[in-house]
């Protein structure tokens, strides 16, 4: 019995190791799955931005083209103004950026740090705006901005998007997670809570402070709807609206043309991306670590 018992145990240990060693495999083939999921249309985009008008059209359709072609870019430039729209969309979506970094910072601290009366029912009705839909909103934002003469201008885009209830909530949290000890020897040492604020919790408060800016920069820059209700004059588009005109009379234009046009937009975006991928990640982090 014992001689059985020794031939038979390895049995369970040589399956555990082969299951240990399957799954980090496992693991990589469901992220790579996942991965192909995410870049496949954007790689499908790539690709048929390379293509002549006709080959677009090729069924069945090639992910690699067969005669690669920059004229679609070239087509770009030529239906519309490019560098135009492309510098009304960076000073509305920089100028958004860094005002909802200064309002959600100032108001996250706010609602963290200092007491008032009513804190607590006004922070609830700051997190209630965010299950309001943008489409009732914007009513009655045109009309405030027609009585201000601010429609049809890229101040009208700007302004009303400084205030963020998702950035108030994000900064909040982030201060919450600091140590009071920091702003009580603040005013120990005499400081008043706008000197705290800004010697004591805002250079802590820059990774979050930056998680903000990347956030409202990718999202104002592909915005459509507000640009769409707002501006009516062709020099105060941004991008996303003049790449709708290369789409042609009832869509007749080249689809090739078009997606060139998506990808000459993408690079702004993937490019704040990449250079606040660090503070983004170090933000969170440091979030996590602090609660």
């Amino acid at each position: 019995m014992s001689q059985a018992t020794l031939k038979t145990s390895p049995a369970p240990l040589s399956i555990g190791r082969a299951r240990h060693s399957l799954a980090p495999w496992a693991r990589i083939a469901g992220l790579a799955a996942c991965a192909l999921l995410t870049l496949g249309p954007v790689i499908w985009t790539v690709s048929t931005s390379l293509r002549t008008p006709a080959e677009s059209f090729d069924l069945p359709p090639k992910i690699i083209p067969t005669h690669p072609t920059a004229e679609s870019y070239r087509g770009v430039f030529d239906q519309i103004d490019v560098w135009l729209l492309a510098l009304n969309s960076t000073l509305v979506t920089a100028l958004i950026a860094v005002g909802q970094m200064v309002t959600a910072g100032l108001a996250g601290y706010a609602f963290a740090r200092l007491d008032f009366r009513f804190k607590k029912s006004l922070f609830a009705l700051v997190l209630a705006t965010m299950m309001v839909p943008l489409q009732v909103t914007i009513v009655p934002v045109f009309l405030v901005l027609k009585s201000l003469s601010l429609t049809d201008t890229l101040l009208g885009l700007i302004i009303p998007a400084f205030p963020t209830a998702f950035g108030t909530f994000l900064m909040r949290q982030y201060f919450l997670g600091m140590p009071k000890d920091l702003g009580e020897a603040a005013m120990l040492d005499g400081a008043g809570p706008w000197r705290t604020f800004r010697a004591v919790y805002a250079p802590l408060a820059t990774p979050g402070l930056a998680i903000v800016g990347v956030l409202a920069f990718n999202y104002h820059w592909n915005e459509f709807f507000r640009p769409l209700i707002l501006e009516t004059s062709g020099q105060n588009y941004t991008l996303p609206l003049g790449l709708v005109s290369l789409q042609g009379n009832l869509g007749t234009g080249s689809i090739s043309v078009v997606l060139a046009g998506v990808v000459l937009s993408m690079i702004p975006a993937v490019a704040v991306f990449l250079v606040g991928q660090r503070p983004l990640r170090e933000g969170i982090t440091s979030a996590g670590v602090n609660r």
